[in-house]
C-alpha cells in the first residue's frame, strides 16, 4: 500500500514542489487550497488528476479535521501560512490567527483523528529576529521581532510542545528563505527576476505587485527597499527533501535548512541584470516607502545537523538559482 501525504497549502512553492516529489516516490497526495472564486493557480496546474485537491482553511478547524479523519494520512505538512513578513505588519491579527494558532488547529486535529501521523511543520529563519551570530543552529536563541516572526516562533514552540506533550511525531523545519521560479511577486527575488525579464523583452504591460502598481515604472525602473538586506537564500525545490527526510528519520526533531552563506539584495539585482547583459544600477531605485519598519540581523543557516543526520545539503549555489529563476521569468514574460 502506498502511503498517503496530506499538504496544507499545496499551490504555494513549496506545497508544489513537495507534491510533485511526493509523486515521484509513489505517494496518494491529498493538497489543501482555500476557497475561493479563482480556479487559476499556476503553481499546480500540471498536478491536476494527478493528486486529490481539497478546500480548507488554517482559520477553520473542521476543515482541517474532515481531512484527517477521511483520509488518515501517513504523513501531514503544514505548508501553509500568511507568509508575507512585510504585509505581517498591516495584518497583524491575521497572520497571528493563520500563522500562529492555524499551527495549532492542525496538531489538534492530528492528536485526535491520526494521532499515527508524522507532521512537518514549515517554520522560519524570521524566529530569530535580531540574534546577532554568524550562523544560526536549532539551538540558537529565538528573538523574533516582526508579527509573522513572532507567530512563526509561536509555531514552532507549539510544534515542540505537541511532541513532547502528547507524543506526536512533529517536526518543525526552520528554513531560511528559499526561492524558486515559482515563488510569487510579493517577495523580493521574484520582483527582481520578473522585472529583468519584462526590461529585457521590452514588456509593456508588465505584471502588477502586490499593491496592484506596474512592477517596473514607464522608464524601466525596478523599486525596492533596502538594497543592502543580507539573506541566506537557497532553492525550495531542494528544501521540500529536506521536509521529507525529516518525516522518514527515527526520531522527531527540529532542523535549520540554510545554505550557511548570505548575499545582499544589490547581489540579487546584479546577477539577475547581469545574466542578461544588463547593468542593474541603471535600473533599479531604493524606495524609503518600501522599507520594513525593523530590519533583522543578517543571519546564515547552518545546516550541519541536517547534513549529519538526514543526508541533506544544498546544491544550487545562489547564483545558479537566481539565473533558473530569470530564464523561466523571460520564458515567462514574453
Amino acid at each position: 500500500m502506498s502511503k498517503t501525504a496530506l499538504i496544507i497549502g499545496v499551490t504555494s512553492q513549496d506545497g508544489s514542489y513537495l507534491a510533485d516529489l511526493l509523486l515521484e516516490k509513489g505517494y496518494r497526495v491529498v493538497g489543501t487550497i482555500r476557497r475561493n472564486t479563482t480556479y487559476q493557480k499556476p503553481n499546480i496546474q500540471h498536478l491536476i488528476g494527478k493528486i486529490i485537491i481539497e478546500a480548507a482553511d488554517l482559520i477553520d478547524s473542521e476543515s482541517i479535521a474532515r481531512l484527517l479523519r477521511e483520509y488518515q494520512p501517513d504523513e501531514v505538512y503544514n505548508i501553509a501560512a500568511q507568509s508575507v513578513p512585510a504585509d505581517s505588519w498591516s495584518h497583524p491579527l491575521y497572520t497571528g490567527e493563520v500563522t500562529a494558532l492555524g499551527v495549532v488547529r492542525v496538531m489538534e486535529a492530528v492528536r485526535h483523528f491520526a494521532p499515527q501521523a508524522r507532521v512537518y511543520q514549515a517554520t522560519s529563519r524570521e524566529i530569530y529576529g535580531q540574534v546577532q551570530a554568524k550562523a544560526a543552529t536549532e539551538q540558537t536563541p529565538i528573538d523574533a521581532n516582526n508579527p509573522y516572526g513572532i507567530a512563526k516562533a509561536y509555531a514552532h514552540m507549539m510544534t515542540r510542545c505537541y511532541r513532547e506533550s502528547y507524543g506526536l511525531f512533529a517536526c518543525g523545519g526552520i528554513l531560511f528563505n528559499h526561492e524558486s521560479p515559482r515563488r510569487s511577486l510579493h517577495f523580493v527575488t521574484r520582483k527582481i527576476t520578473a522585472a529583468v525579464a519584462c526590461i529585457k523583452n521590452n514588456i509593456t504591460n508588465p505584471p502588477l505587485d502586490e499593491l496592484g502598481r506596474p512592477l517596473i515604472t514607464p522608464d524601466g525602473k525596478l523599486k525596492l527597499g533596502f538594497l543592502e538586506a543580507r539573506r541566506d537564500w537557497g532553492y525550495a525545490k531542494e528544501y521540500v527533501e529536506a521536509m521529507w527526510l525529516m518525516l522518514q528519520n527515527d526520531e522527531p526533531k527540529d532542523y535549520v535548512i540554510g545554505t550557511n552563506s548570505s548575499y545582499s539584495v544589490a547581489d540579487a539585482c546584479r546577477i539577475a541584470f547581469a545574466h542578461v547583459g544588463l547593468d542593474w544600477q541603471e535600473h533599479v531605485i531604493s524606495d524609503q516607502a518600501l522599507l520594513r519598519p525593523t530590519e533583522i540581523s543578517v543571519l546564515q543557516g547552518d545546516y550541519s545537523l541536517a547534513e549529519k543526520e538526514l543526508g541533506w545539503r544544498p546544491r544550487t549555489s545562489f547564483e545558479e538559482l537566481m539565473q533558473i529563476m530569470v530564464d523561466a521569468d523571460l520564458a515567462r514574460f514574453r
